[in-house]
């Protein structure tokens, strides 16, 4: 008879999620979110069953594997949101966001990717783009924030910072902040400013945010 309790994994069974969890992030860094189990599998150094017993879908695994990291993005943006000046607001997420983001290259490839099916991880991140584009809202409103930007602008910064290569995680760091402050300018309102290209379409509807009116 049981409980009904959950109960702690065992030693071994906790070392082998621990490796799943590491092994995922580092595949998805390095081949994105469409890398194979297998391939995840191989890199943990157990068997397929053990993964799939484990996170019986990608999915899963994903949620699970970028759980802190998410956590850390709501509250960078829920910090952005809680600023008085729209502006500084909107500076400070991308500062920390690009920051975030170049600390592990696997939650990039997760977070522009769309995951319909993993109703956690997707709720997650749908919150954090719309909270960004409200942002944007409030910063154009202000005259702050350049009036053709639109939402795919963050996604697209947050695809090339992750392309940052550097000797160390302290250099790489440094130099996303660096990035992070050319975009800033780059989104700032100007009356010199060129208009931008076409869309790319990399965000879902719901979370668009402000449109480009030409």
């Amino acid at each position: 008879m049981t409980d009904g309790l959950p109960h702690p994994l065992r030693s071994d069974a906790q070392d082998n999620r621990g490796r799943i969890l590491e092994a995922a992030r580092a595949v998805f860094a390095a081949e994105g979110v469409n890398a194979p189990m297998r391939q995840i599998a191989r890199r943990a150094g157990v068997a397929p069953a053990t993964l799939y017993r484990r996170f019986p879908t990608k999915e899963m695994l994903v949620t699970e594997a970028f759980t802190d990291q998410m956590h850390a993005c709501h509250d960078i943006v829920d910090e952005g949101l809680a600023d008085p000046d729209p502006w500084h607001g909107f500076c400070l997420v991308i500062q920390k966001m690009c920051e975030l983001h170049a600390r592990d290259h696997g939650f990039t490839a997760a977070f522009v990717a769309a995951f319909p099916k993993a109703v956690d991880f997707e709720a997650r991140r749908e919150y954090a783009l719309t909270a960004i584009a409200e942002l944007g809202r409030r910063a154009m409103a202000a005259g702050r924030l350049r009036p053709d930007f639109v939402l795919d602008d963050v996604l697209l910064v947050l695809m090339a910072n992750s392309g940052i290569r550097a000797t160390s995680p302290a250099a790489r760091i440094t130099a996303s902040r660096r990035f992070a402050a050319l975009a800033i300018q780059a989104f700032r309102a100007s009356p010199d400013a060129s208009p931008l290209p076409p869309l790319a379409g990399l965000t879902s509807p719901a979370s668009a945010g402000p449109e480009r009116t030409s």
